[in-house]
């Protein structure tokens, strides 16, 4: 029963055949007395064979096999077969960026078009990122990643993310120590940037950041806007203070108050503009906007409670209005992200806050954004802390400081693999105990990919990114001095990921995971995932975390290497698409309440990231029911999210419904435009293009059609 280890990391039955037929065709290139006569053959497979049960790689029986031609003087036939392996080798790692190039230079790479909705393809600013990000990908392919991870990711087997910025030194999202930049400054390329005075300058400090940060990760960041609260503050007093100055005794208090009130207001919204219009006009260096999250929560126990409260105000308040397009119509935006956090004040039960609340609920209901976290929920999971997930939507693991306080900005994760778990359903055919096994191994290639993340961050020293490690986005370390202790004992974050948990339970039990049959079995490959994440944090002190969360075109990738390996499966690869991590297919018919609870159940086993989105018809004049969905959430579910109908063409200024043509793609009905980069296609967050399932909810006529995310 040996077992072999092939490249792709499958792991197949030993056949002695394959050993004879290949000595046997380099028998065939050397003269006769050159050759391994069958008793040489036979000690070789002995020798191979007194392996016993012992796993062997490929290569391992290569290289045994040499070293025996060798032993026996056939050093002829050892050098014909070294050259042939070593020929197999260069094919294997041929250079395969030129048409790939070529072909994003003339638009036509449809695959890297799709990859990310954020950005445009044509551009020349993104092309250039782009194709950097090609040549570092094939290197990572050819020459960085061990032979096996490359072609289990090039297999579908897995996927080792952002593999064009592999070859960089620079991690994946981060929360941003913004706290730690603006009180004690920071310095943005080369220039040093003091604790600003006032929240118009915090508000462009805060902006300058961002960029800067961004254009030093391939990851989102987010950022927390409670900071700027004491900045509002200081324009209050500065203003107070000048009136003061300039007139004395000669005011009252009720007018000075007006007058101090008029001008912040001004300052207030002035300051949230300069944020939304900054972040949506910079491009970084990796040619789109900054993808930021600006984490909105409402802390009684902060002391500048009431200038967050008013900063969050005028950020739904703006967002709500939109901001406009070259055609002058005002549109949504596509940053900055959006999180507002729903806790006992505000989360619409006559809290003190409830107000900001209907107000988010309008912006959902017009806009799409915010997302909402629960803090009751998220108490429950993460040791009663409440704080942001990165802009990816990674959540960052409970770690203390020296002096036992809980961290949470400035941390980051250093990148992610995920699993293609309907792949493993096919090929177990409905055996338990071989599912088991292959998720096994397959888990261990997922770590040793992981590991790789982890060992190709080690040793990088400060000097690569100061506005990270130097200046406080991170830490603040010297230059010239290593980032290695932010890497270990579970600082930062490495994510496993996973895609398509209701087709691997409908391949083996049949039927999708909202059934008492198949949700036993989703739930049990949910706690073998996490038992996986707990084994390798124990055994490396690392910070693994299963992460569930959205993944966008790795839902069609493995659907599409599948189809071309297994063909039309129903259910499965005949879709085009997988569902993202635990969630419900877009086709079950099931409504936005019992969605939010069936999932919550699993996002408490994804700690390292989890979002339910729910999708609803443009709810602009019935909020009641907006309002209705968010109480839910406070109380059910860690993370929930709203998609609405809000189409828009960029090109025409069409602001109907986007169609879906003959070809299976967006087209605007008016100018025929089929540019992704130039529509707002809420939809394409989901990427569905089958028949729309309307489904009636629970409450003030709410309707909901479930997303496969």
């Amino acid at each position: 029963m040996m077992k072999i280890q092939k490249r792709d990391g499958r792991i197949v039955p030993y056949e002695a055949d394959k050993i004879i037929m290949a000595i046997r065709k380099a028998n065939n290139e050397v003269e006769e007395r050159e050759r391994a006569t069958e008793d040489i053959i036979d000690e070789i497979l002995e020798d191979v064979e007194k392996q016993g049960n012992n796993n062997l790689t490929v290569e391992w029986i290569q290289d045994m096999i040499e070293a025996d031609l060798v032993k026996h003087n056939k050093y002829t036939l050892a050098k014909k077969y070294i050259v042939y392996r070593y020929q197999r080798s260069l094919l294997r790692k041929s250079n395969t960026t030129d048409e790939s190039i070529l072909k994003l230079i003339r638009n036509e790479n449809k695959e890297l078009a799709e990859e990310n909705s954020n950005k445009n393809t044509r551009l020349a600013s993104t092309q250039r990122d782009y194709i950097a990000g090609e040549v570092s990908r094939d290197v990572t392919r050819r020459l960085l990643l061990p032979e096996h991870i490359s072609m289990a990711h090039d297999n579908g087997v897995i996927h080792f993310h952002d593999a064009d910025y592999f070859i960089q030194p620079i991690f994946n999202c981060c929360l941003i120590n913004i706290k730690d930049m603006l009180d004690n400054g920071t310095s943005i390329n080369g220039k040093m940037i003091e604790s600003p005075k006032s929240f118009q300058v915090a508000c462009t400090v805060t902006t300058q950041i961002i960029a800067a940060v961004a254009s030093n990760q391939y990851g989102g960041q987010s950022v927390n806007i409670k900071h700027l609260g004491k900045y509002l503050r200081r324009s209050r007093e500065k203003f107070k203070k000048q009136l003061v100055e300039e007139f004395g005794n000669q005011l009252d208090e009720e007018t000075m108050r007006r007058i101090v009130d008029i001008r912040l207001r001004d300052e207030l919204r002035s300051g949230v503009q300069t944020i939304q219009y900054q972040i949506n006009t910079l491009m970084t260096t990796n040619g789109q906007s900054p993808f930021v999250t600006l984490f909105l929560h409402i802390d009684d126990q902060d002391e500048y409670v009431d200038e967050t409260v008013m900063i969050i105000e005028e950020i739904l308040r703006q967002r709500l209005q939109g901001t406009k397009n070259e055609k002058g119509v005002y549109v949504t935006p596509a940053f900055p992200k959006l999180v507002y956090v729903l806790d006992e004040n505000n989360c619409l039960k006559g809290g003190k806050y409830d107000y900001v609340t209907r107000l988010a609920a309008r912006c959902s209901a017009k806009r799409m954004y915010p997302d909402y976290i629960s803090a009751k929920k998220m108490r429950e999971n993460y040791a009663g802390e409440v704080f942001s997930c990165m802009g990816c939507r990674s959540f960052l693991s409970p770690w203390k400081d020296e002096d036992g306080h809980y961290k949470w900005e400035g941390r980051f994760n250093q990148g992610v693999v995920s699993l293609n778990l309907p792949q493993i359903g096919i090929l177990a055919k409905g055996d338990e105990e071989k599912f088991w096994r292959l998720m096994d191994e397959r888990l261990k290639l997922c770590y040793e990919a992981l590991m790789c993340r982890h060992k190709s961050l080690l040793g990088v020293v400060s000097d690569v990114s100061p506005i990270h490690w130097q200046y406080g986005a991170i830490a603040r370390l010297q230059k010239g001095e290593k980032i290695d202790k932010y890497l270990e004992n579970g600082y930062s974050t490495l994510s496993l990921g996973y895609i398509g948990l209701y087709e691997t339970t409908y391949l083996m039990k049949g039927c999708s995971h909202t059934q008492p049959e198949g949700k036993e079995f989703a739930l049990r490959v949910m706690d073998r995932l996490n038992a996986a994440v707990a084994e390798w944090k124990a055994k490396t002190r690392l910070g693994f975390s299963l992460y569930g969360t959205p993944a966008e075109s790795l839902c069609y990738r493995f659907a599409r290497i599948d189809r071309e390996k297994f063909g039309d499966i129903e259910n499965v690869t005949d879709k085009g698409y997988y569902t993202n991590s635990y969630h419900v297919d877009v086709r079950e018919p099931i409504d936005a309440f019992t969605k939010f609870t069936f999932e919550s159940e699993f996002q408490n086993k994804s700690l390292g990231g989890a979002i339910s989105y729910v999708e609803v018809p443009n709810l602009t004049n019935n909020v009641e029911a907006v309002e209705e969905v968010i109480r839910f959430i406070y109380e059910n579910i860690q993370y929930g999210e709203f998609n609405t109908k809000s189409d828009y063409c960029h090109v025409c200024g069409y602001d109907g419904e986007i169609i879906i043509n003959d070809d299976m793609e967006w087209e605007c009905p008016q100018c025929h435009n089929k540019d992704h980069a130039k529509m707002n296609v809420t939809r394409r967050t989901c990427g569905y293009l089958g028949e729309n399932y309307w489904n009636a909810g629970k409450t003030k006529e709410i309707k909901a059609r479930v997303l496969h995310l």
